[in-house]
């Protein structure tokens, strides 16, 4: 293309590219770019000359050459397919007649701030430096599936699809699959209406999505299968609706989902299943509005308040070591029966190793004991006596003090009744002198013997008081026994 053929505009840019300087065609700074359709030709450029002058790359005149531009309407499609530029790419502002195609090329940095685009081919891009998208107006899809940014990605405050879950040809409106983010990826304010599809994902640093909203009622939100992060993915105020995928998701550091919405009515909200996560915060969040599935992940910290749990839930398999905030054993044992495949003794546990590890062990206590009531509820009917009788005893070993409560109570109305009426000696002159409290405690202890019982003959309803002592005595000494040996077994 010949330099004869450039409109005023385009020498503009033309002149000031090799000389590192800005061009400038904005009328006010307020200006939005979603109103460039409206722009003259004083400041149109159009894309293959974009496009020549970056692969023409004229001669700089001692300054470093960056194509700058600010508030231009650029009409036909910006071809830099397989292209190596050199230059850092800079368009704030500016309206974009076609989406730009960008696939395979390598880039210095790429600015597109405040812009206004149809949507972006950028797939397996290199980008040296930065990609920043800030604030950009998007109707289409951003495709930057394999791309490789040294630097940080930036989404801040963009707008990015047309209001579906898909695009025309049935791709989410942003796609970063397989990416290679030598930073970070900031997001904060994102608003995306469709799918953020991040499957594979390699970021170093963090992934922010702070106050961001993802629209895609029924479908997924957030799709980030086996994204691995170097240290956080934070989502502090999130807004999702539809499902929030992190299945098999690599986070060492914080899942930070702090005053997070997550919402998919008759749907799974919330899959975290077979992750590997340092600290996982769901702090002052409303109620989940759907299933939340933490199946076989593995969490050193969680964090989250009961009222926020939905009423069912996925939590086969997951560990934790610490649970936060700490709160009464009988305030997190409700959470276990919201469990969908129900009874599940290793959650149990897993919440008693918990309570172990901030060292409450009552609170363990209590939890060990509702494993067992509640496995009690799923034995046939007949089976159910011995476990009812070992709960009200001795709460299975774990209330130890019952069973002495038990023995007063029994100990009290033998003293009373053969105190009132002494049972008659079985061989006159040759019994012992009666003692009420030992004759009961030779009547229930099975074992030890005071020489009462075998001297005395009671009779009437008072032999039938004898027979319920020693019966209970026999059955207080052996779910006592059974208690003790679960308890050794325990530790």
């Amino acid at each position: 293309m010949e330099i004869t053929e450039l409109t005023p505009a385009e020498r503009r840019v033309w002149d000031a590219f090799p000389r590192g300087e800005g061009v400038d065609f904005r009328e006010r700074p307020d200006e939005d770019a979603s109103d460039g359709y409206g722009w003259g030709p004083e400041r149109t450029l159009r894309a293959d000359v974009i496009a020549a002058l970056l692969l023409t790359s004229p001669e700089s005149v001692g300054r470093v050459t960056e194509f700058n531009v600010r508030g231009a309407r650029i009409t036909g499609k910006l071809s830099l397919k397989y292209a190596v530029i050199e230059h850092a790419i800079r368009l704030r502002g500016c309206w974009f007649e076609r989406k730009p195609q960008l696939y395979g090329a390598r880039l210095r940095a790429l600015v597109l701030t405040d812009s206004a685009l149809p949507g972006l081919t950028a797939s397996t891009v290199s980008v040296d430096v930065a990609l920043r998208l800030n604030c950009c107006r998007v109707t289409g899809p951003v495709r930057l599936k394999g791309a490789r940014i040294a630097g940080t990605l930036f989404l801040q405050g963009a707008v990015i699809g047309p209001g579906g879950a898909t695009d025309e040809q049935g791709e989410p409106p942003l796609q970063l699959n397989h990416a290679e983010i030598g930073t970070d990826i900031i997001a904060d304010e994102l608003t995306l209406r469709g799918q953020l599809r991040i499957n594979g994902a390699t970021v170093a640093g963090l992934i922010s999505l702070d106050r961001a909203k993802l629209i895609n009622p029924g479908g997924i939100a957030f799709h980030a299968e086996t994204v691995s992060v170097g240290t956080d993915l934070r989502g502090h105020q999130l807004e999702a609706e539809g499902m929030v995928n992190l299945t098999g998701a690599r986070i060492p550091g914080q899942l930070l989902l702090t005053r997070a919405r997550l919402s998919n009515p008759g749907g799974v909200a919330l899959r975290a299943s077979s992750c590997s996560i340092g600290e996982f915060w769901l702090r002052e969040c409303p109620p989940i509005d759907g299933i939340v599935n933490l199946r076989r992940s593995q969490l050193d910290m969680l964090y989250v308040a009961p009222g926020t749990w939905p009423p069912v839930v996925r939590a086969d398999g997951l560990t934790y070591r610490v649970l936060h905030p700490h709160l009464p054993a009988e305030e997190r044992l409700p959470l276990l029966d919201r469990e969908e495949s129900g009874y599940l003794p290793y959650a149990y546990e897993q919440l008693a190793a918990a309570y172990r590890t901030a060292g409450d062990e009552a609170a363990a206590r209590t939890v060990q004991l509702a494993k067992l009531r509640r496995h009690r509820r799923t034995q046939p009917r007949h089976s159910r006596v011995w476990g009812l009788l070992q709960d009200v005893t001795v709460g299975y070993g774990f209330r130890p003090l019952r069973a002495a409560g038990w023995l007063l109570a029994l100990l009290l109305t033998g003293w009373i009744a053969y105190g009132l009426r002494p049972p008659r000696p079985i061989k006159a002159g040759e019994a012992p002198d009666f003692n009420p409290v030992f004759y009961t405690l030779d009547l229930m202890l099975p074992i030890i013997g005071f020489g009462q019982e075998q001297a005395f003959a009671p009779s009437g309803w008072y032999q039938w008081l004898s027979y319920l002592l020693i019966v209970t005595g026999w059955i207080l000494a052996t779910t006592t026994a059974a208690g003790v040996s679960r308890s050794l077994q325990r530790q």
